[in-house]
């Protein structure tokens, strides 16, 4: 794609999203197309912020997490504050997601023991009746 523009339909088909979401990206100041009349067109940093953007929602980040780190983006000095930020809320996500995973876990493990009494006791009743 390089240094090619994209209509708001060819980055829908490129990143599977839908032209709504792109303008509400757009309108939380995560996006900022060209604009050519009533049309919308993206460039190369569009793309790179909205996989970025894509990339944050799946790991959870809410769009002011991603908004402020991208908002760090600075070539002039190596992008070394957007780096250092953007690893120190990735940290703390990943914390909160090892987190809820063992909460997950020790609420399937309870789910099964649960069952399993639940399952013993409809045995009980079918044998007593």
């Amino acid at each position: 794609m390089g240094d090619e523009l994209l209509t708001i339909r060819q980055m829908c088909d490129a990143f599977d999203v839908t032209p709504r979401t792109l303008r509400f990206y757009e309108s939380r100041e995560l996006l900022f197309p060209q604009r050519r009349g009533q049309h919308r067109l993206y460039g190369r940093s569009d793309r790179a912020r909205l996989t970025l953007i894509l990339r944050g929602k799946r790991f959870g980040f809410s769009l002011e997490q991603i908004r402020q780190l991208l908002e760090l983006y600075d070539p002039a000095e190596r992008n070394i504050t957007q780096t250092e930020a953007t690893l120190a809320t990735a940290r703390d996500r990943l914390a909160d997601m090892e987190r809820q995973h063992r909460e997950l876990g020790e609420a399937i493990a309870e789910l099964r023991q649960q069952i399993a009494e639940g399952e013993a006791a409809l045995q009980r009743l079918k044998s007593d009746a």
